[in-house]
């Protein structure tokens, strides 16, 4: 009788376990969402802003996406590729969440979108800008709130030379993939209009050693140098370069991530840089205003791109999940819904291309005091070329 019984509410449990799921997929139960971020390390203040950025978005829709009751997870990331599946998985696997919303390093995110295209879990990527995410590793199932590696650094090329006439350059940043391609890109839209990127110089990841290769820039005495660093390493770089004292003859071009969050602790070593992204302080748009004063209000702190980009993921899964009435299992209409939707964003209304990478205007920026102030629009809608996707 007793074995019976235990059989008896075994299979209670069981039927209960499959109407919760079941309720899940409908989109009535809580939505599981996984944050994998860097909470320590070079990239602490961006993961931290990207999370605030989403929850604010969350927050200002009552706490809930598609009527469905957020549910957070949340996992260091550490900036540690060999962490990286071992960490995902904890979210995809023993967590079980519906979406992952992760990360700042491309060498995670990286494993991150092969996790992610393995277990069909849905991924949007707030921040790495890993070409390959959004290029060979493309999936109807992942999804970019930020922006191509290639994008701002295509941009600052075509700025360099066109606009700034430069014609031979020198290119730093850290061996890893986020700084090749952003070299890469720019090395394309200056060389395609008339420039010459003379040399490439790196250092290990996250080495901050700039010293050597500073003399290197002194004696070849390129017309500008072209840096991706980020975090701790951007605050260093720059501070170094004006120490050399080459900032005043060699002008010190990058993507926007050289000062963004970086500029109280870069101070007066920043000034007057010019740097291309698809935020910009000084935008003044209504919706830029309101989203700025509701962060400030909320964070007692200034937004930034991270920030920005973190509230757009989270705009981005409210959008497919309003079109599958919160069913995220719904995967082909909740893709389609974010292919076809223009995002109304702080940085300006976007689209999404067919490899779902966002389509952009890329600012030209200028650092004033503890800003990145709008110059002007370097290029308006800027789509990477995405290739390698075959989606």
């Amino acid at each position: 009788m007793t074995n019976l019984r235990t059989a008896r509410l075994a299979l209670t449990a069981i039927a209960f376990a499959a109407l919760a799921s079941a309720a899940g997929a409908q989109g009535t139960g809580k939505l599981k969402v996984g944050l994998m971020l860097p909470y320590s390390g070079t990239y602490t203040a961006l993961g931290v802003a990207i999370e605030n950025g989403f929850k604010l978005y969350v927050e200002q829709q009552g706490g809930k996406l598609a009527g469905r009751e957020i549910e957070y997870f949340k996992v260091d990331d550490e900036s540690d590729p060999a962490k990286a599946t071992d960490n995902v998985n904890k979210l995809i696997k023993r967590d079980n969440v519906d979406v992952i919303v992760g990360t700042v390093h491309s060498g995670v995110a990286m494993a991150m979108a092969k996790a992610a295209k393995e277990s069909g879990t849905v991924l949007i990527v707030p921040n790495a800008g890993a070409d390959a995410v959004t290029g060979p590793m493309c999936a109807p199932n992942i999804f970019r709130s930020s922006f191509s590696n290639w994008q701002p650094a295509y941009a600052m090329g075509e700025v360099a030379a066109k606009q700034q006439g430069k014609k031979k350059i020198m290119t730093i940043t850290w061996k890893y993939a986020a700084g090749e391609e952003s070299v890469n890109g720019f090395k394309e839209g200056f060389e395609k209009n008339g420039g010459k990127v003379e040399k490439q110089l790196t250092l290990p990841f996250p080495n901050v050693e700039f010293q050597a290769l500073l003399t290197e820039i002194a004696a070849a005495k390129p017309d500008a140098v072209y840096a991706f660093f980020a975090g701790g390493g951007a605050v260093k770089f720059v501070k170094d370069y004006q120490a050399a004292g080459l900032n005043k003859t060699i002008p010190l071009y990058g993507p926007g991530f050289l000062t963004d969050g970086t500029l109280d602790a870069q101070g007066e070593s920043a000034q007057g840089m010019l740097t291309t992204l698809h935020y910009a302080d000084g935008l003044n748009t209504a919706r830029d205003n309101a989203f700025r004063v509701a962060y400030a209000k909320s964070f007692k702190l200034q937004p930034d791109v991270y920030a920005v980009q973190g509230y757009d993921a989270a705009q981005m899964l409210g959008v497919g999940l309003n079109a599958t009435k919160g069913d995220i299992s719904k995967k082909a209409d909740f893709s389609a819904a974010i292919e076809k939707a223009k995002i109304d964003s702080p940085r300006g209304t976007f689209t999404v291309s067919k490899s779902h990478n966002p389509v952009q205007d890329i600012y030209l920026r200028k650092v004033e005091g503890k800003e990145n102030k709008l110059v002007s629009t370097a290029i308006k809608g800027l789509a990477d070329p995405a290739r390698g996707c075959r989606m």
